[in-house]
């Protein structure tokens, strides 16, 4: 079954100047190998189309479940120089939250919500 990323997971983010660094946490220990395995650096660049300029780097961290993404040229050149309010990183976490997983049946009990695609 495919699901949303919010399903699984929920993020926090930061950004400093044009870098935004955004943390994936899987609600569930067993959601966290789906979240590794699929969302990689290159599909969390490729999520953002173009709004990301520069390089994505990953980041595990096994022992919280989590995902560490720094991702460089994602905010328009900075906060305070860009005009698009959209980049800043809070929307960028939000906005990944949409990155569509696919989650054997067994696990779809522990899905939080009600996956609607």
């Amino acid at each position: 079954m495919k699901v949303r990323l919010q399903h699984v997971a929920h993020t926090r983010s930061g950004d400093k100047g044009n870098t935004s660094n955004i943390s994936v946490f899987a609600y569930e220990p067993e959601f966290y190998g789906l979240i590794k395995e699929q969302l990689t650096a290159d599909a969390f660049k490729a999520f953002y189309r173009k709004a990301i300029q520069g390089k994505v780097e990953r980041y595990e961290v096994d022992n919280i479940h989590a995902l560490n993404f720094v991702a460089h040229g994602a905010l328009g050149g900075g906060v305070s120089r860009s005009l698009c309010l959209d980049n800043y990183g809070k929307a960028l976490s939000a906005a990944i939250l949409g990155f569509e997983l696919e989650v054997p049946d067994h696990l779809t009990e522990k899905l939080h919500g009600k996956p609607l695609l």
